[in-house]
């Protein structure tokens, strides 16, 4: 599957809902591998804040991404959109710290990057699919995330008015359930709530045209466009949030009275659970992206891999590898400089995956720096390779790997590489 980004560009104005300020978003095609950006164009140097559970704050009534005043508030219709039309590279400008609120929904940003064109594009797809459940609760908001083929939600809210009550939700979601029955669903509160909410600073750009606003059943200067609107539209959240996985989520997520809060600490639930069971890539993966073939393919594996930051890959060391043939036959140890370039393999892979057509490319490395050996590797022991990438230009890297057996540090080294084409 290819990844995708936007063909051109397109651009929602108007007030944020909860700071108040006139903002400008406009949607830019990403490089594969960038993943999903905000960029404050306001800011001196441009800031450049990456869409994930890293960078997410668990803030009240909106999600943030970012520390102020580096960040972007109430990004989650937003991300709704982006990830309802499985877009895993966009960069989002933004000349003010909050995206336009428009009519409270996701439905304006899905048009406009639907206007833009969708555009597939090179690079590995990452997705998260869970084997085992997760669990989390935080406060009221109790989550379920089950395995699944795809994206299913199954949301309930209960509020004490008789407008909503207790409310259920439950679907596959994919782009045509998204833009049917839940793009149009808006931000909603009450009354009682408005005072409160201004005194903490928020809610500053809110009215009834981009709210629906509910006291004691009845919904002010404005009518709702489902009877379980209320529903649809925490639903519609629960889709920005996962978002922040910077992967397609394959799960059934069961939701019970969800907030912002509680659903990116699910995601940052899922991410640990993941690390400990999930294979990114497996042998049929990664000879589609590496060019090496036996006896030169070391790598068997790929763990984990976070675009251009980091991967950890494996290699099974047998006793049936060539080069113990004739290396201290009778006591076999892996040579030292094929450890390295196994270690280099995994770091191809990290580099591969942050540019078009890796199929067409490859990477060569240009220098080696700080290399140690710290004991021998020996049929039967299983490596561990840990690479993060230290700088990205273009082209070229500069990256610090480390090897590993049972937990203890077999190899090191930095490593400078480049890509060009086949």
């Amino acid at each position: 599957m290819r990844r995708r980004t936007i063909a051109g560009t397109a651009a929602v104005e108007g007030v944020g809902l909860h700071l108040g300020v006139t903002c400008r978003l406009t949607f830019h095609p990403a490089p594969s591998g960038q993943g999903i950006a905000f960029r404050r164009t306001d800011l001196p140097g441009l800031p450049l804040i990456a869409a994930n559970v890293d960078t997410a704050r668990l803030a009240e009534r909106r999600t943030q991404i970012g520390e102020d005043p580096v960040s972007v508030h109430t990004v989650e219709h937003v991300l709704a959109a982006v990830g309802a039309l499985g877009i895993d590279d966009l960069t989002i400008d933004l000349d003010g710290p909050e995206p336009p609120i428009a009519d409270g929904s996701a439905a304006p940003f899905l048009e406009a990057l639907r206007g833009a064109g969708i555009a597939p594009q090179p690079g590995i797809v990452q997705f998260w699919e869970l084997r085992e459940p997760v669990r989390v609760t935080d406060g009221e908001s109790v989550y379920e995330a089950h395995p699944a083929d795809g994206l299913e939600l199954d949301v309930t809210i209960d509020f004490p008015d008789p407008l909503i009550g207790r409310q259920r939700w439950c679907s596959a979601v994919d782009e045509r359930v998204f833009s049917t029955e839940l793009a149009r669903a808006r931000t909603f509160g009450f009354v009682r709530e408005v005072e409160p909410l201004r005194a903490m600073g928020l809610i500053r750009g809110a009215s009834t045209q981009n709210t629906v606003v509910v006291s004691d059943g009845v919904v002010l200067e404005n009518a709702l466009r489902w009877p379980d609107e209320f529903v649809r539209h925490k639903a519609l959240d629960c889709v920005g949030d996962l978002t922040l996985a910077g992967a397609r989520v394959r799960a059934r997520v069961v939701a019970v009275k969800p907030s912002h809060r509680g659903t990116v600490q699910l995601v940052r639930a899922m991410r640990e659970a993941l690390k400990k069971e999930n294979t990114v890539l497996d042998i049929d993966a990664i000879i589609k992206v590496l060019p090496h073939r036996y006896p030169f393919l070391l790598v068997d594996r790929v763990l984990e891999m976070e675009p251009r930051k980091r991967i950890v890959g494996l290699k099974n060391v047998t006793i049936n590898e060539p080069f113990f043939q004739g290396h201290f036959p009778g006591h076999p140890i892996m040579p030292g400089v094929l450890i390295i370039e196994a270690m280099a393999q995994v770091g191809g892979m990290l580099l591969m995956g942050t540019v078009p057509n890796p199929e067409n490319k490859v990477v060569y490395f240009t220098s080696l720096d700080n290399v140690k050996w710290r004991r021998p590797v020996r049929p039967g022991d299983q490596l561990r390779f840990e690479l993060e990438m230290i700088q990205i230009r273009g082209p070229m890297c500069k990256m610090k790997g480390v090897a590993r057996v049972d937990g203890e540090v077999v190899a090191e080294a930095e490593m400078g590489a480049m890509v060009r084409e086949r």
